[in-house]
């Protein structure tokens, strides 16, 4: 466990596999639970953990860029978690640990949403409504379940498509239930729509500098207890 840990059995819920694998290098006691971006997949995720006994919950990954200035490879560490309205807040000691030392971390609202937000012009709305920085599928029922169980959780997030970005389809259907990468549904969209190959090129360069990003902060932040 690293120093000064707020927590003795931390929870992690991802979306997928290979977000729990960037991280689980750095928590290698943590217990993880794995959506498959889906809001059953990530109540179920949160209810196991909780279950199995974990004292504090982290969720992890990828996020959406909704502010227009933040780019991919921006780092989150929200106060809140806005759901439905409500502004939840993450647990200010865990929060702060998880960044302490980080001066270029992101400490504005994430957004839940209920559905993957893929084109531009609905990030600029959610922005405009919600003013919140970022959005993700995961950090809002974790918000939810650990708030009425009255357990700490906090969220870290790196932005991995920006607000200007609109995602092409085949980046849509690119996760499987397990959290792994969907190469049937990716090869079928890629060959119905070939046009889309730029977009999804970009989205994987996008991709790849987030999980850089993330992977750099983590080794910062933690090198020194891991």
């Amino acid at each position: 466990m690293p120093a000064g840990a707020p927590f003795t059995r931390l929870g992690i819920v991802v979306g997928m596999e290979a977000e729990a694998a960037l991280i689980r290098p750095f928590f290698p006691n943590a217990r993880f639970g794995i959506s498959g971006a889906t809001l059953d997949g990530a109540r179920r995720a949160t209810s196991t953990l909780l279950a199995c006994g974990v004292d504090a919950v982290l969720s992890f990954g990828l996020a959406a860029g909704l502010d227009p200035a933040l780019y991919a490879g921006i780092i989150l560490l929200p106060r809140h978690v806005v759901v439905d309205g409500a502004r939840i807040p993450t647990d200010p000691a865990f929060s702060d640990w998880l960044g302490q030392g980080l001066r270029s971390v992101q400490r504005g609202d994430l957004l839940q949403s209920d559905v993957i937000v893929s084109d531009a012009p609905r990030k600029a709305e959610l922005f405009a409504q919600s003013g919140c920085e970022g959005l993700d599928m995961e950090s809002g029922v974790v918000a939810q379940v650990c708030s009425e169980r009255k357990v700490p959780f906090a969220v870290l997030r790196v932005v991995c498509d920006p607000a200007d970005r609109t995602l092409p389809p085949a980046a849509v259907v690119a996760l499987q239930a397990d959290g792994e990468i969907a190469l049937g549904p990716i090869l079928r969209s890629v060959l119905a729509h070939p046009g889309q190959i730029p977009a999804l090129i970009q989205v994987g360069r996008d991709a790849g500098k987030a999980r850089k990003a993330m992977r750099a902060m983590l080794q910062r932040r933690f090198r020194a207890d891991s």
